[in-house]
């Protein structure tokens, strides 16, 4: 017996089974292909939604200068500016102490250029930690899937290496003496709090 789809086309079983091979390796590619930030915002939504911290991407603050409105339900924006320098990606609370962080990934095997980073991301964590907050960046190695957490003592250290002629970058091996590896789960993706616990005894 055969059967037709209602354009007429023949259905074929084996065809089916394939497409739905593809499906799942499509969705398999997709979740490897997930960003670091991407894989933080689910982090902090399986946080929030448990009543464990609460912490948020900031929004980069932009003046819009030019906005067309052929719809009033599809304006688009034509032109825009950043009003200021951006500090870091993420900040919020977690057990009442300020949490404030970076999160950057890199391609090189084997360290991270310093390069990444901006003066005033450097100078606004510095602020933060002497203010008594938990200042820190999550690094990614995308092309091994490792995940390192570097306190910001630490990164000031090898900023300030720079600054005087050094190395003007952090190697892996750094990541793995001074850093925390977080290794990647399901829920949360990034257990980064577990870190802060165990670092700062909260």
């Amino acid at each position: 017996m055969e059967f037709h789809y209602p354009n007429g086309k023949k259905y074929s079983l084996q065809t089916n089974k394939n497409k739905q091979v593809k499906e799942l390796k499509n969705a398999s590619y997709a979740k490897r292909g997930m960003t670091l930030e991407e894989d933080i915002n689910d982090t902090n939504l399986y946080y929030l939604s448990r009543g464990m911290a609460v912490i948020h991407k900031k929004p980069t603050p932009i003046q819009i200068v030019n906005v067309d409105y052929k719809r009033r339900s599809a304006a688009v924006i034509k032109e825009a500016y950043f009003r200021q320098a951006s500090t870091t990606d993420f900040n919020g609370v977690y057990k009442g102490r300020y949490i404030d962080f970076e999160a950057k990934e890199t391609k090189s095997d084997t360290s991270f250029p310093l390069k990444n980073f901006h003066v005033h991301q450097i100078t606004h964590m510095d602020d933060v930690v002497k203010c008594g907050g938990i200042a820190f960046v999550i690094v990614r190695f995308s092309k091994t899937e490792e995940v390192f957490l570097l306190e910001y003592d630490y990164l000031s250290q090898f900023w300030e290496r720079m600054g005087k002629g050094g190395r003007k970058s952090i190697t892996k091996e750094e990541f793995i003496k001074y850093g925390y590896e977080i290794k990647l789960g399901y829920q949360p993706r990034i257990d980064y709090l577990k870190v802060i616990k165990d670092i700062y005894a909260i």
